[in-house]
């Protein structure tokens, strides 16, 4: 992808497991954002304890994504890892150097029988 220069691929893109031991590392860290790209409606469906949503889709999602903590770390996910792809290449192209994509989305971290809410 373009504007990836500062990490590789396997850095950015994590699996499930890789996600799920992120998010666990990072329980009690403020640094630490969880993010879900999905529709309002996909979310109120069913989603990772502790994110937050911002709708890929919205008119103003890139508006909300500048108004965020560049120097932060962020887990981006969607439905099947897609959307949240093209959001960390956004964020990565507006600066911010910490943040991966969850590849296979929720259906992949469902897949592996983790918990969602």
């Amino acid at each position: 992808m373009v504007g990836q220069k500062q990490s590789s691929d396997s850095e950015i893109h994590l699996d499930p497991n890789s996600a799920l031991k992120m998010i666990q590392e990072n329980k009690d860290n403020p640094n630490f954002i969880l993010i879900d790209v999905r529709t309002p409606a996909e979310y109120d469906e069913s989603r990772i304890e502790g994110s937050i949503l911002i709708n890929y889709q919205a008119p103003d999602f890139k508006d909300k994504i500048q108004k965020l903590d560049e120097n932060k770390t962020y887990l981006v996910y969607c439905r099947s890892g897609m959307r949240s792809a093209a959001s960390v290449d956004i964020m990565m192209k507006m600066g911010f150097e910490k943040v991966h994509n969850m590849i296979g989305g929720i259906m992949g971290w469902e897949n592996c029988g983790f918990p969602v809410k």
